[in-house]
């Protein structure tokens, strides 16, 4: 199993899993060319993606995903609640292949195993995933307000971890946002910041995690030498073996 990251932030997200032929995008909150670019950057074919995993509906995450899906023959996975708020919208493309999902449920795309989780988070029914070839186990939490019980259940014993680390708590709080933006994204259905994801990931069972990569860094709130610090305080390691998903250069192959 392998994995890399597209692009991770606020301008948009999207990360690809492979697993023996089987290959899946965790949403693809970029325009069609970029996201075909982006591929590219990664020897792939945008022929070669067999689906689309969607978390929740905000455009950083999803304002790709119909229109790669109806040019390239992808499917979409996503809950009720995403689905429906993407068509309030106007997001959802006639002729798409859609898979609904439930957080309860575990299921399969070909070879790979997806077990979606729920988060809180300020969208309609949103979740984040965990990916498994039967073996090594993938876990993505990129937009998520508060940790819960459920979510360190979901996350722990994983070999390769993406986590949110959004902002820096005094940056947020210092900075140029308005006070209303500020309150969204510090409250408990907003974003995680740095010492919320060190406090996370203290909690999980970690022994077999090879890499964690910080993710979903904001541009304007954070700094990646404090996100990789915060991270590596948690796993007792040196901050360079900290992973960064940027947002212009998402990160290279992993393997586990």
């Amino acid at each position: 199993m392998r994995f890399a990251s597209l692009a991770s932030g606020s301008k948009g997200n999207c990360l690809v899993a492979e697993v023996g032929g089987t290959r899946l995008l965790v949403d693809c909150g970029l325009n069609l060319r970029d996201t075909e670019r982006r591929l590219a950057r990664l020897n792939l074919m945008p022929s070669e993606i067999d689906g689309i995993l969607v978390t929740h509906e905000h455009g950083d995450h999803a304002c790709g995903v119909f229109d790669f899906a109806a040019a390239h023959g992808a499917t979409v996975y996503l809950t009720h609640g995403t689905l429906g708020a993407l068509g309030a919208e106007g997001k959802v493309v006639e002729g798409v292949r859609i898979s609904i999902i439930s957080s309860k449920d575990v299921f399969s795309v070909n070879c790979m195993e997806v077990r979606p989780f729920t988060v809180p988070h300020d969208a309609r029914e949103p979740v984040q995933f965990v990916l498994s070839d039967g073996a090594a186990r993938l876990g993505v939490l990129t937009d998520i307000g508060s940790p819960t019980a459920h979510v360190e259940q979901a996350l722990s014993g994983c070999d390769a971890l993406v986590l949110e680390c959004n902002y820096d708590l005094e940056m947020l709080r210092g900075g140029a946002y308005p006070r209303w933006l500020k309150e969204r994204i510090a409250g408990p259905l907003g974003h995680l910041d740095n010492r919320q994801s060190e406090r996370l990931l203290g909690a999980l069972d970690c022994s077999r995690l090879k890499h964690v990569i910080c993710a979903h860094l904001s541009q304007q709130n954070n700094r990646p030498e404090l996100a990789r610090a915060a991270l590596a305080r948690a796993m007792g390691c040196e901050e360079s073996w900290i992973g960064l998903a940027g947002q212009e250069e998402g990160f290279d192959w992993r393997s586990i």
